[in-house]
């Protein structure tokens, strides 16, 4: 298995205001489902920052997605070695497949695979 990307999920009660200020930066919007916008550098599409008002399907709203190449595995990995799963392996509509799963410092990561 290994690791595709990383991003950071930034919690936000005003979307567009982080897509103006992080554009600032240099970052411009590669993909918006109205509850989660996610932004890339241009000159480097792996730099990326999403930014969320809620979870569409998810109790919580993670800290950290990770993308890998074999979710499958990744999930089988984390049950093994007895962390906490926050929301279970599954498909979504929107393209992926993901779980999440708690960090020894409770912070909560998005793990996921593109189908």
């Amino acid at each position: 298995m290994s690791v595709r990307r990383v991003v950071p999920n930034i919690r936000s009660t005003d979307m567009e205001k982080n897509r103006d200020f992080y554009g600032l930066l240099g970052f411009e919007e590669v993909m918006n489902h109205g509850w989660i916008m996610t932004l890339a550098s241009p000159s480097a599409p792996g730099a990326q920052v999403s930014v969320m008002a809620r979870d569409e399907t998810a109790p919580v709203c993670p800290d950290l997605s990770v993308e890998v190449d074999d979710v499958d595995a990744a999930y089988a990995s984390v049950l093994a070695s007895g962390a906490e799963i926050v929301h279970p392996l599954q498909d979504e509509e929107w393209g992926v497949r993901r779980f999440f799963v708690r960090d020894p410092d409770g912070r909560v990561v998005n793990v996921l695979g593109h189908r």
